[in-house]
């Protein structure tokens, strides 16, 4: 034998991983073509005699697969338990893979004692589940799901692999095993799970599904209380919605008594049990005020009880504030929804995708899932309305479906006393003394929202112990989980938060004296997108250490962002609103797009930027015009392009310019005089942009089909039709045109 082979065979015998690729199994006959079931222990054990591998915890995480599938059950338990000493996982993590330890216990007792499967998976069940604390159980119950024709579909892909073949390298072979093992186990298993954690349930908690609660006036709203069973009285947390799911609220009212809550969700009027008439929004203040006195009277109650939820479920958070309960001592709000100001409008303009919702939250006492769900026919109304011309109030008309509820909204275009009516106002803000905890994300429709109650609260009560967490999430990251990319954009791994179990926490530092968690170290706290880290301030305004001041400077055949601003210079911009050529247009649902969208308008770009900047806070500015016109819908947006030249959404400003000054009152403007319009509270920044990526703003005039048109009359936008349109809009920009960036150091 040379030295060479002698050396590389020595190598094979050191490397158990490189001699375990090395080796080959033989295919029992029948394991494919027969009863896999009873072929596979001794194709399993063939597999572990040659099985090797250096790194301990991968091979305790395959063998145990392979002793179970070989019929070695306590041998398969020993190596669960030593995966686990050896992993050392955290104090009230589930244990791992316990799904499979039950099983494997069953299965030993079915062959030791032949009880039936079914009895001896409930009784491994109920001692090793039923053991956990509420906490760890609520964790562990996930493992046990999974859709199981996925692992049929992978189990066949792994047999139509082997097939034909008389040996198989030893990866494959294990890979066959570790497919049948899975699926074998869930097929077990999985019928028998449900009606064994609705037992573990009634053990660990008082549960009440039928709850009614009749509010001053006299309607009913219907309740569903989980909380612990043996426990004295606690703190109430408390969703009040009008999303009406018992699936979603199931889940979260046992999250919240698994952490030694009273979980309480209540529907709006009209809802679930409820026989009211469904009016969304306007009664729900007064409503969920009404269940707060009940759930803070109810003995198993303390007094105290904390709000919580997203977007709408959000909004009757405040809603509820403005009536002031005395009950009510903390609230953590997620996305939330601020009436009048972000839905169904933003900036005085009505947004399309609201339209379709009062369908989804009356058309039943629960929801509306199809006609909601049915995109083509939104995307066609659409079209159809852009391209006929006719005014917007028209669109119930020509989706042939009558919507009162939008036909409400649109008699109150302004934020006026109808939508003030909702949430505090002025000095209601200043008398809001609770803690308060607010999550929004930099892609997330209702950030406006989230920092409308923001700025108010410490506009009026400047000490407010009101704190605000933002990063690279969207509207339903925050409520579900943040998934590896998020429209498009890949967060770090300092932003992979589980935003959920920060609220808990929250509200354990607030209930139960527990430490503040660290993330919430200041009022502001924000993940800085490309920095991969969380910075803190007391303001808004202390994100930036100081801001850079950039003109939107005109030129022939680009526009620019520079340093000083040139008062003469000016383009014109023209919008033809006869022109529908582009009704087929969608918008990216990306926030990382290799082009801009053509709507978005002229584009001013920075030079390269010759060393990384952090841009930090809200941005402001001032634009200086003259319009043709009585009034336009101005949209400005806020880039990065990479050195590479994709462009990442970094923020967005919208505004009908007649309500710039005031949004409670329509001031058209002077056609032909120039004037100037500020920027303001807008959406924050949070990013640190790389050397050799450019800044780019752009500035348009809204003119697409998924929002409402504002051909410039003069007269409501919701009444103008293609015949108001008249000559072109034009928008002459001046070169002193400017926006304040806020650029943290």
């Amino acid at each position: 034998m040379s030295v060479s082979r002698l050396l590389g065979l020595l190598l094979l015998l050191a490397t158990g991983t490189a001699f375990a690729q090395a080796a080959t199994v033989p295919v029992p006959a029948h394991l494919l073509d027969g009863d896999m079931e009873a072929a596979m222990p001794g194709f399993a054990r063939q597999v572990m005699a040659r099985y090797r591998d250096e790194d301990r915890a991968r091979y305790l995480g395959t063998l145990f697969r392979l002793q179970a599938a070989a019929g070695q059950y306590p041998q398969a338990i020993t190596s669960i338990h030593a995966l686990r000493e050896l992993r050392g996982d955290a104090a009230g993590q589930p244990p791992l893979f316990l799904q499979y330890e039950i099983h494997i216990r069953a299965s030993q007792r079915q062959a030791s004692s032949h009880v039936p499967y079914p009895d001896a998976w409930q009784q491994a069940f109920a001692e090793r589940f039923g053991a956990l604390d509420d906490r760890t159980a609520l964790q562990a119950e996930f493992a046990f799901g999974g859709w199981l024709p996925r692992m049929r579909d992978d189990l066949d892909a792994q047999i139509a692999g082997a097939r034909g073949k008389p040996h198989l390298p030893l990866d494959k072979a294990i890979a066959l095993i570790r497919a049948w093992q899975v699926y074998h186990a869930y097929a077990a298993f999985q019928p028998h799970f449900a009606n064994a954690l609705a037992a573990d349930d009634a053990r660990r908690y008082a549960i009440d599904r039928g709850a009614m609660i009749r509010t001053p006036d006299g309607a009913e709203l219907a309740a569903l209380v989980i909380r612990p069973a043996k426990a004295a009285p606690m703190p109430v947390l408390l969703t009040f919605t009008i999303y009406a799911n018992d699936d979603w609220s199931w889940a979260d009212a046992k999250k919240m008594a698994a952490h030694g809550y009273a979980g309480v969700v209540a529907y709006s009027r009209g809802k679930g049990r409820s026989r009211d008439p469904i009016v969304p929004y306007e009664h729900d203040g007064a409503d969920a005020a009404a269940v707060v006195a009940w759930a803070a009277a109810q003995p198993w109650s303390d007094g105290r009880v904390g709000m919580y939820g997203g977007s709408y479920s959000g909004y009757t958070q405040w809603a509820a504030l403005k009536q002031r309960p005395p009950a009510l001592k903390a609230i953590a709000t997620s996305a939330t929804a601020a009436p009048g100001i972000d839905v169904p409008m933003e900036g005085g303009v009505f947004l399309n995708f609201l339209y379709p919702w009062p369908f989804y939250v009356t058309g039943n006492r629960t929801l509306d899932d199809a006609t909601y769900g049915d995109s083509e026919r939104w995307d066609k109304l659409n079209r159809e309305w852009y391209r006929s011309g006719r005014a917007y109030r028209d669109l119930p008309r020509i989706d042939g479906t009558a919507n009162p509820v939008f036909e409400r909204w649109l008699q109150h275009p302004a934020y006026d006393g109808y939508w003030q009516a909702m949430t505090p106002q002025g000095r209601e803000f200043a008398a809001i003394d609770i803690p308060v905890l607010a999550t929004t994300g930099y892609f997330d429709g209702a950030q406006i929202g989230v920092l409308h109650y923001f700025r108010e609260h410490l506009r009026q009560r400047p000490h407010a112990d009101h704190t605000l967490l933002i990063g690279p999430y969207e509207h339903f990251t925050m409520q579900t989980g943040v998934p590896p990319v998020v429209q498009g954009y890949a967060p770090d791994a300092s932003a992979r938060q589980d935003l959920q179990a920060l609220r808990l926490a929250w509200f354990d530092h607030v209930f139960k004296g527990a430490a503040k968690p660290g993330l919430l170290a200041d009022r502001v706290n924000w993940q800085v997108m490309g920095a991969d880290r969380w910075r803190h301030a007391p303001t808004l305004d202390a994100m930036a250490t100081r801001r850079e001041r950039l003109y939107l400077l005109p030129g022939d055949a680009s526009h620019r962002l520079a340093n000083a601003p040139s008062a003469d210079a000016a383009t014109v911009q023209r919008v033809d609103f006869y022109d529908r050529s582009d009704a087929g247009w969608t918008p990216s649902p990306t926030v990382v797009n290799r082009e801009l969208d053509p709507h978005a308008g002229l584009v001013f770009r920075s030079e390269p930027l010759p060393h990384d900047t952090e841009l930090a806070g809200p941005f402001t500015g001032e634009l200086d015009f003259v319009l043709n016109k009585a009034d336009a819908d101005i949209a400005i947006g806020i880039y990065e392009q990479t050195a590479a030249g994709d462009y990442l959404d970094l923020a967005w400003w919208l505004q009908r310019l007649s309500h710039a000054r005031d949004r409670s009152h329509r001031q058209p403007l002077q056609p032909g005089t120039r004037q100037r319009v500020r920027v303001a509270d807008s959406r924050l920044l949070g990013r640190r942009l790389a050397s050799g990526s450019r800044l780019v703003v752009t500035l348009g005039v809204v003119k697409q089909p998924d929002r409402q048109l504002n051909l410039g009359s003069g007269g409501p936008p919701a009444d103008e039709t293609l015949a108001d349109a008249g000559q072109p809009l034009e928008i002459r920009w001046f070169g002193s045109s400017y926006l304040d960036f806020p650029v943290r150091e």
